[in-house]
């Protein structure tokens, strides 16, 4: 694994992860998606995506419960190793959610993987998720996502510990700047 390098981009609903990892995979990194992990096994078991999330949701604090917490991050982890072994040097993860998670990709690439917590004010992430067009929640349902991904997924350990921040409170096009800022600091 010498001179492979992993981003693990993290940070709440809405505050822009979306954004860093849509940035980096348009420079041609591949990326690992641990949404992804939850949408291919719920396809295999038949289970319909609802458009409020719910279904997700449910799904995924399900699927640890029954399966482990380390579920998802082993599906990760497969599918990273198959990168780096098909020759990728350089890849991306899309949505650490737990401190296991973190745990695990830290010991699994002790070398190779950063974290980047993407982190914005609370009253303008929450003004941005009310106006994203297919996957807006109003005030009281961000409140709730948010807690139920910080007490049932231990979301706020991987945010806290990351390596670097990058404060999205301005436009798309200072966080781009930001981010390949950061890029070049950390040789990505």
């Amino acid at each position: 694994m010498d001179n492979v390098k992993i981003l693990a981009v993290v940070g709440m609903s809405g505050s822009g992860k979306s954004v860093v990892v849509d940035y980096l995979t348009d420079q041609g990194y591949p990326k690992v998606y641990f949404g992804g992990m939850i949408y291919k096994e719920m396809e295999k078991r038949g289970i319909e995506r609802t458009e409020d999330g719910e279904s997700e949701k449910k799904f995924r604090e399900e699927i640890r419960e029954q399966e482990g917490k380390d579920w998802v991050v082993n599906q990760v982890i497969a599918e990273t190793k198959d990168l780096i072994n098909a020759g990728q040097k350089r890849i991306v993860l899309d949505g650490v959610y737990s401190w296991t998670e973190y745990r695990i990709l830290k010991h699994e690439f002790p070398k190779a993987l950063t974290f980047v917590a993407v982190v914005v004010d609370k009253k303008l992430r929450y003004e941005r998720v009310a106006k994203r067009p297919g996957r807006s929640f109003d005030a009281k349902a961000i409140r709730e996502r948010d807690r139920s991904e910080i007490e049932n997924l231990e979301k706020g350990g991987p945010i806290v510990a990351a390596d670097y921040y990058l404060l999205n409170n301005g436009t798309v096009e200072e966080l781009q700047d930001s981010l390949k800022d950061l890029l070049k600091r950390i040789e990505f």
